[in-house]
């Protein structure tokens, strides 16, 4: 995966993005023993040798990690009511975030990571990015309800749809919802506006990553799955 000079430098921890420009432009930049002058120019971080006034830069080794989350964990690194997190259940020694978040009590896919950028991308709302929810009502969802979640109802002040509503064939309050939505309890909410509750909420997929992990284990994500994010949405 090809990544911008300028973020290896900042990655590799030796100076900030904006310095690392003005370092490119004064010709203190070596890739593969030649001068990069191209604020643009993208690198193999695996492959490519870059040096700094040549002294050779070591990159960052970047996390990626699918978890799927069990009920009765906080979505955050620290808890001041110390509860268990997300990060609690992940052994790394690197310091890492969880990409967006899910509530207390809503299980499924959780991404994680220590790259802010990857981050970012997966959670800006221009790039909408898809979460698939299975959800189960207090009650059967009505067929004028299930039409008002697709056209957009106003749960918060402001408009909010579904892409999707598929009734589960056996069970009349299982609902799957898929939603580009970002905003916090944006499911429960929208249900809630009209006069449903939501018992339980799993996160099925998240920008089409799916899991069959057990709840509270978690995985790396490949190299390809990354770059395909980063394709995908970037």
């Amino acid at each position: 995966m090809k990544i911008r000079i300028n973020k290896f430098l900042a990655d590799s921890g030796i100076t900030s993005r904006r310095k690392a420009e003005e370092l490119i432009r004064q010709g203190r930049v070596e890739v593969n023993e030649n001068v990069v002058v191209d604020l643009s120019f993208k690198i193999n971080p695996e492959k490519d040798i870059v040096s700094v006034d040549g002294e050779r830069m070591k990159p960052k080794t970047h996390i990626y990690l699918l978890l799927n989350k069990p009920k009765g964990v906080i979505t955050s690194t620290s808890d001041e009511k110390k509860r268990r997190t997300v990060t609690d259940l992940i052994n790394t020694r690197e310091k890492i975030f969880p990409v967006g978040r899910l509530d207390y009590n809503t299980t499924g896919i959780l991404l994680l990571t220590n790259d802010g950028e990857f981050c970012n991308l997966l959670t800006h709302p221009k790039n909408n990015v898809p979460k698939e929810y299975e959800v189960m009502l207090d009650k059967p969802l009505k067929q004028e309800d299930e039409q008002k979640l697709l056209k957009g109802i106003y749960p918060d002040g402001t408009k909010g749809k579904f892409i999707s509503v598929v009734r589960s064939k056996n069970k009349s309050r299982i609902i799957t919802v898929k939603s580009v939505e970002g905003r916090n309890h944006f499911v429960k909410k929208m249900f809630g506006a009209l006069g449903y509750t939501v018992i339980s909420l799993n996160r099925k997929s998240f920008a089409g990553l799916t899991t069959d992990l057990q709840p509270g284990t978690y995985r790396k994500l490949s190299s390809e799955e990354v770059t395909d994010l980063i394709e995908k949405y970037g």
